[in-house]
C-alpha cells in the first residue's frame, strides 16, 4: 500500500514539473512574441517621418503542440509566435514639398530605381544590376545629373536619344546634365542686344554683320545676316545681308538711346509707314521670323558694344522640370522645355509580398508577383502630383497605445515566468 502511494506521489510530481516547464516555456514565448511586436511598434514610431515609409503590423498565432495537459485526444495551445505583416499597399498622405522635383504617388504604383556598387575614375557612378522599388519619391538632381532619393536611389524611367529624339523603350537611370542640347525647334524670333556707336560715320556699314544661326521646321540649319548702316545722327538702316531690300529704317531716341520707331523699306527703298514698335520683319531663309530690337541702342564711343544676335532655336540649359504624366523636362532660358526621358510605375498582383530592404526599397518576390510595368494613371499604377512627397504610414498615436498594451503584455508574461518559477523550487523542495 506504501509503495503504491509512493508511485502516485511521484506521478503528481512527475505531472507537476511537467505543467511548470510547460507554462515556463508559454511565458517565453510570450515575451519573444511581445518583443516582435516592441520591434514592429518602434520601427513605425521612429519612421513616423520618413517620406514613402509602410508601417508594418505584428500578427499573432499559437501553436499547438502535443503535451500532458491534453486529454482525450485533443491538444491544447502552449506556446504564440509573432509575424511581421507588411502593409504597402496602404497609401499615405501627399503633402506639399519644397523640392520641386518631389513626386508623391497616389495609387499602387512604385517608382523603378537602381543603387550605386562604385565610382568610376570620373566620379560618376557605377549601376548595379538589381532591380529595386521605391515610394520614397523625394527625387533631386546629383552632381552628374542623375535623379536621387534621399535614400541614394536612382530613379529609372525611359530616356529619349540625345541624336534622334526617340523615346527609348527599355529602363534606365534618367541623367540629365547641365551640358544637354536644345534640340532645334523651328526659330521663330531672333534678338538683337549691343549699343551702336553714334560716332560712326554717316553712310558707314559696320562690320562684320549680325551673325545667327535659325533653324526650319525640320531642324535644318541656316545663317542668318544682318547688317547695320548709319544714315544721321539719330537714324539708321538695318538689311538682311541676302537680300538687302529686306530693310527698315531704326530712329534712335536722341536723350535715352533707346529705339523710338522702326520703318521698313519697300524694294525700291523707299519708307513704309512707321512703326512704334521695336521689331524688323526678316523675310528669307529659313523663315519669315521677327526680329526684337528692343535690345538695341545708341551711345557714345565709350558705351557702344558690338550688336550681337540669337536666335530662339539657340539657347542654354536651366533647369529640369517634372510633369504629372511622367515626363521628365530639360528647360532652356529660351523658355522652351523638351522631353528627356518618362517616368512608368510598376504594379504588383500582391505588393504587401514584397521583400523589405534598406531605405524603404523593396524587392521582387515569387508571392508578389511579376512587376507589370504601366504609364502613369493606367492599370491602378495611380497619378502623380510634382512638387509633393507621400508622407510617412504610421499611425504615432495607435502605435504609442499598442506599445502600453505590449508592455503590459510583456510583464504579465514576465509574471508567469516568476511564479513559475517559484512552483518549481516548491516541487523540486517537495521531491527532496
Amino acid at each position: 500500500m506504501l509503495g503504491h502511494t509512493t508511485r502516485s506521489l511521484f506521478h503528481v510530481r512527475e505531472y507537476a514539473m511537467s505543467s511548470i516547464i510547460n507554462a515556463v516555456h508559454t511565458a517565453v514565448s510570450g515575451l519573444n512574441a511581445q518583443s516582435h511586436a516592441f520591434t514592429d511598434l518602434s520601427n513605425n514610431i521612429a519612421n513616423s517621418q520618413t517620406t514613402g515609409y509602410k508601417a508594418s503590423t505584428t500578427s499573432f498565432e499559437d501553436y499547438v503542440t502535443n503535451n500532458e495537459l491534453a486529454n482525450d485526444g485533443e491538444s491544447r495551445s502552449d506556446s504564440v509566435s509573432a509575424t511581421t505583416r507588411q502593409h504597402t499597399d496602404n497609401q499615405g498622405m501627399v503633402t506639399t514639398s519644397t523640392n520641386s522635383t518631389a513626386l508623391a504617388i497616389s495609387g499602387n504604383g512604385f517608382f523603378n530605381v537602381v543603387q550605386a556598387t562604385g565610382q568610376s575614375n570620373d566620379s560618376t557612378p557605377v549601376l548595379g544590376t538589381q532591380q529595386y522599388y521605391t515610394r520614397n519619391g523625394d527625387f533631386s538632381q546629383d552632381k552628374n545629373g542623375y535623379l536621387v532619393n534621399t535614400s541614394g536611389y536612382y530613379l529609372e524611367g525611359y530616356n529619349v536619344d540625345a541624336t534622334s529624339g526617340t523615346l527609348g523603350t527599355s529602363l534606365s537611370a534618367i541623367q540629365v546634365p547641365s551640358t544637354i542640347a536644345f534640340r532645334p525647334t523651328e526659330s521663330t524670333k531672333l534678338t538683337v542686344t549691343g549699343t551702336l556707336d553714334s560716332s560712326t560715320a554717316a553712310g558707314a556699314t559696320l562690320s562684320p554683320s549680325m551673325s545667327t544661326t535659325a533653324y526650319d521646321s525640320t531642324g535644318a540649319a541656316s545663317t542668318v545676316d544682318l547688317s547695320w548702316t548709319k544714315v544721321d545722327d539719330t537714324t539708321w538702316t538695318i538689311s538682311n545681308v541676302n537680300d538687302p531690300s529686306n530693310a527698315a529704317t531704326v530712329k534712335f531716341d536722341s536723350s535715352t538711346g533707346a529705339v523710338s520707331s522702326v520703318t521698313p523699306l519697300n524694294s525700291t527703298g523707299t519708307s513704309g509707314t512707321t512703326s512704334s514698335s521695336t521689331s524688323f520683319e526678316y523675310t528669307g531663309s529659313p523663315q519669315d521670323m521677327t526680329v526684337s530690337l528692343s535690345g538695341i541702342t545708341q551711345g557714345t564711343s565709350t558705351d557702344a558694344t558690338a550688336p550681337t544676335m540669337t536666335s530662339d532655336s539657340v539657347t542654354t540649359f536651366s533647369g529640369i522640370s517634372m510633369e504629372t504624366d511622367g515626363s521628365v523636362m530639360a528647360t532652356f532660358d529660351n523658355g522652351y522645355s523638351q522631353l528627356v526621358a518618362k517616368i512608368p510605375l510598376t504594379t504588383f498582383a500582391d505588393p504587401n509580398s514584397l521583400s523589405a530592404q534598406n531605405g524603404q526599397a523593396y524587392t521582387a518576390t515569387s508571392q508578389s508577383g511579376s512587376p507589370q510595368i504601366n504609364a502613369v494613371n493606367t492599370n491602378g499604377a495611380g497619378i502623380l502630383t510634382t512638387g509633393s512627397i507621400e508622407e510617412s504610414t504610421t499611425d504615432l498615436t495607435g502605435d504609442l497605445s499598442k506599445l502600453i498594451v505590449a508592455q503590459q503584455a510583456y510583464g504579465a508574461n514576465t509574471k508567469v515566468v516568476s511564479t513559475a518559477d517559484q512552483l518549481l523550487q516548491t516541487t523540486l523542495a517537495m521531491i527532496q
